[in-house]
């Protein structure tokens, strides 16, 4: 009886004994090292957005939609120890056209030492009318992917900021029209300026989407116009990103 009793409390020990490391055993950390990460890294980005101005002057009358197009290679260095992180930077190059109804831009200071922004909606005036600037840039990206095996399935969030250098800034009219509608001169005429704009522009920016897809934003943080010489507006846009390779 006592042999019995010995027994069954012995074998009850050890299964409580074994019972305890079962639960307290920690969870094994994945082996990042043994997983295959030859994916796609979003080192191509392709960007087209719709950009307005904050601060624009209720005077400023835009048209229509004014259009982004950005294009950036970039390189991706993923965390090695956790690989839904990573840090990203390259180059690209970033282009905005406003559109303007009965508006002409005087962008070389030909009649003030500034930028102005004439209403000439009852004088001849262009029936097209925009402002393009080019900036070349080099953008930087805070990146996590919830899914690192594969990319192509997974939802994604970037955030960053860009720096970028004037490479051009034009303006183009269009068919010149007299105030009643009626056309004058079917003609095109281009001006190209950069002495009233900053030359350097600083921005934020973030994306977020799932697989090759996602949303972006922008918002240039430092003034568009040199300060003195034009409105203190300041460009921001929304679009779509096509990211790959």
């Amino acid at each position: 009886m006592k042999k019995s009793l010995l027994l069954s409390l012995l074998t009850f020990s050890v299964f409580i004994v074994s019972a305890q490391d079962t639960a307290v055993a920690p969870k094994p950390k994945k082996d990042w090292s043994k997983v295959n990460m030859n994916r796609s890294n979003d080192h191509l980005l392709i960007q087209l957005g719709i950009n307005s101005w904050a601060n624009m002057p209720d005077s400023i009358q835009t048209k229509g939609l004014s259009r982004t197009f950005n294009i950036y290679f970039m390189m991706d260095f993923p965390f090695k120890t956790n690989p839904h992180f990573s840090v990203a930077a390259g180059v690209g190059v970033g282009s905005d056209n406003m559109y303007f109804k009965d508006t002409y831009i005087d962008i070389s200071g030909k009649t003030q030492n500034a930028l102005t922004f004439q209403d000439v909606a009852d004088t001849n005036h262009f029936k097209k009318f925009k402002l393009n600037t080019t900036f070349a840039e080099i953008p930087v990206e805070f990146r996590y992917i919830g899914n690192p095996e594969n990319p192509g399935r997974s939802f994604k969030l970037a955030v960053g900021a860009k720096i970028g250098t004037m490479l051009n800034a034009s303006t183009k009219g269009k068919n010149l029209l007299n105030k009643s509608g009626g056309t004058v001169n079917a003609f095109v005429q281009k001006e190209k300026a950069k002495r009233f704009f900053n030359k350097t522009r600083f921005a934020v920016m973030g994306r977020l989407g799932y697989g090759s897809f996602s949303v972006f934003a922008t918002y240039q943080v430092n003034s568009f116009v040199k300060e003195g010489f034009g409105p203190d507006v300041k460009p921001f846009t929304i679009g779509l990103t096509i990211s790959g390779l």
